[in-house]
C-alpha cells in the first residue's frame, strides 16, 4: 500500500515516484485491480472544498500525486513527509519510458485532434514499442448519455492498459469518477497539461525553473488570463488554510498537554 497524508482533509500520496511507478506497473502487468490516478495542486484542493463531487473523486483516488510546489510547502508546514512534487507530465514520461514494450497499450482521451495527432507522432518516434490503440477528442459541451456509452465501448474495445485523460480539472476527474466502474482498464490517469507538453503545443518551463519550484511562475507568465485566479487567489488561500490548520493542531495539542 502507498503511504498518504492529509492535506486540507484530502489524502495526498506521500510515497516516492519510484515506488508509485512500481505499483502502477504491477497493476498493469496483473491487469487488475483497477486504479485511478489524479493530480493534487493548491488550486484543485481549494476547489474541492466547495465542489463535493470533485472532492469525492480526489478522496477516492488510489494515487493522488503531489503535483505542485505548494503541496510540498503545505506538507512541510503540517509536519508531513512529502519531500518532492510529482507532476503528471513527469509521471507520464517516466512510466512511458519503463513501459516501452510491444505488450503495452495506451488510449488518449481529451484535448483537440491536432494535439492527439502530435502525441501519437511523438510516441511513435520516441517510444516506438508502445501501442497507441486509440484516441478521442470529446466535445467541449457536455456529452450525452448515448455519446458517453459509445465512448466507453470504444475504450473498452481498444483494450488499453492505461487510459490517459487530459480534459482539465475538475472535468477529467469527475468523468473518471462517474465512469470508473464501466471502464475495463487497469490504470486510468488524469494528467491534464501533460497532453500539451508532450505534443509540444505548449512549452514547459526549463529544467532549472522546475528544479527550483518555479514552474508555476513560468506558466503564469505565458498564460496569465487562464492562470491568474489559480496563482493569485487559490494558492495564497491554500497556504493560509494549511498554516491555519498547523496553528490549530498545535493549539489543540497544547490544550491536551495542559490537561494531563
Amino acid at each position: 500500500m502507498l503511504e498518504k497524508e492529509l492535506i486540507l482533509n484530502i489524502p495526498v500520496t506521500s510515497d516516492t515516484k519510484e515506488r508509485i511507478i512500481k505499483i502502477i506497473k504491477g497493476v498493469i502487468q496483473n491487469k487488475s485491480p483497477q486504479i485511478t490516478i489524479f493530480c493534487a495542486n493548491p488550486h484543485s484542493l481549494v476547489i474541492a472544498r466547495h465542489d463535493k463531487e470533485f472532492g469525492s473523486a480526489l478522496n477516492g483516488a488510489d494515487i493522488l500525486l503531489p503535483d505542485g510546489a505548494g503541496i510540498v510547502i503545505a506538507s512541510e508546514l503540517l509536519g508531513g513527509s512529502i519531500k518532492e512534487k510529482i507532476p503528471g507530465p513527469d509521471l507520464f514520461l517516466e512510466l512511458t519510458r519503463q513501459l516501452n514494450n510491444p505488450e503495452y497499450n495506451y488510449f488518449f482521451l481529451g484535448s483537440v485532434p491536432k494535439t492527439l495527432k502530435r502525441i501519437k507522432q511523438r510516441l511513435t518516434e520516441e517510444f516506438p514499442f508502445i501501442n497507441c490503440v486509440g484516441s478521442y477528442s470529446p466535445p467541449f459541451i457536455p456529452i450525452t448519455e448515448e455519446e458517453n456509452r459509445k465512448l466507453i465501448q470504444l475504450i473498452n474495445k481498444s483494450k488499453p492498459d492505461v487510459l490517459w485523460v487530459g480534459m482539465t480539472a475538475p472535468k477529467q476527474e469527475k468523468w473518471i469518477w462517474q465512469n470508473r466502474s464501466k471502464l475495463k482498464v487497469p490504470v486510468v490517469a488524469a494528467i491534464g497539461a501533460a497532453f500539451d507538453f508532450f505534443a509540444g503545443t505548449k512549452r514547459r518551463a526549463p529544467g532549472w525553473l522546475r528544479k527550483n519550484n518555479l514552474e508555476w511562475l513560468y506558466r503564469f507568465i505565458h498564460e496569465p488570463a487562464r492562470l491568474w485566479k489559480r496563482n493569485l487567489i487559490s494558492t495564497p488561500l491554500f497556504l493560509t488554510l494549511a498554516l491555519f490548520g498547523k496553528m490549530l493542531y498545535w493549539s489543540n495539542k497544547n490544550k491536551v498537554s495542559k490537561k494531563q
